[in-house]
């Protein structure tokens, strides 16, 4: 029963990553991605892994989807811009497409599952274990650079915010020597 429900959540994963690829619109892509990030993450719950599950759905699902979804609102995209000559892009996506199912083909023929054994993977407990051990110095490497990252967002945006305010000092100047010629031009026609 278990093996049935995993085959039925990867179907529709699959069926959700062809969605994602296939959509014209792309905010009906990114919904397709929310989809698949969730179908993902039952496909963790049945393989007892229920923190990645969790983060899966949480970071994924959640924080990055909603990124993704305010991109492309903001972006705009018209429709005018989508249009992509299909035939050009079928030259370069057939040959791939063969060679990407060779590669699963061959992947799948040799893979043996004697071979996974050790500890459970996917648990909180392995995971913890895994990054403050083994990982530490990586975890903190990528810690210092999520912190640059938000430190160098903070100084463009308050650097995008201060040419804002001089555009807005200048307008001011503009409507303000608008203003006066305009008074000029009145008190030349009285």
């Amino acid at each position: 029963m278990e093996k049935v429900f995993f085959i039925i959540i990867a179907s529709l994963s699959v069926a959700a990553a062809l969605s994602v690829v296939a959509q014209r619109n792309t905010l009906y892509s990114a919904f397709s991605l929310i989809g698949l990030f969730g179908c993902l993450a039952v496909a963790y719950i049945t393989l007892q892994a229920h923190l990645i599950a969790a983060i899966q759905v949480i970071v994924y699902a959640g924080a990055i989807m909603v990124l993704f979804v305010f991109v492309i609102m903001l972006l705009n995209i018209r429709e005018e811009e989508l249009r992509v000559d299909r035939n050009r892009l079928l030259i370069f996506s057939v040959p791939l497409g063969g060679l990407l199912f060779g590669l699963i083909y061959f992947g799948l023929k040799n893979f043996k599952i004697d071979e996974i054994k050790g500890a459970p993977v996917g648990t909180s407990e392995a995971i913890g274990q895994g990054l403050f051990s083994k990982y530490l110095l990586p975890f903190e490497v990528t810690s210092i650079l999520i912190l640059l990252a938000i430190v160098g967002s903070v100084v463009l945006a308050r650097r995008e915010k201060d040419g804002d305010i001089e555009d807005i000092e200048d307008d001011e100047q503009v409507v303000k020597v608008s203003m006066a010629e305009k008074s000029k031009v009145e008190e030349t026609k009285e």
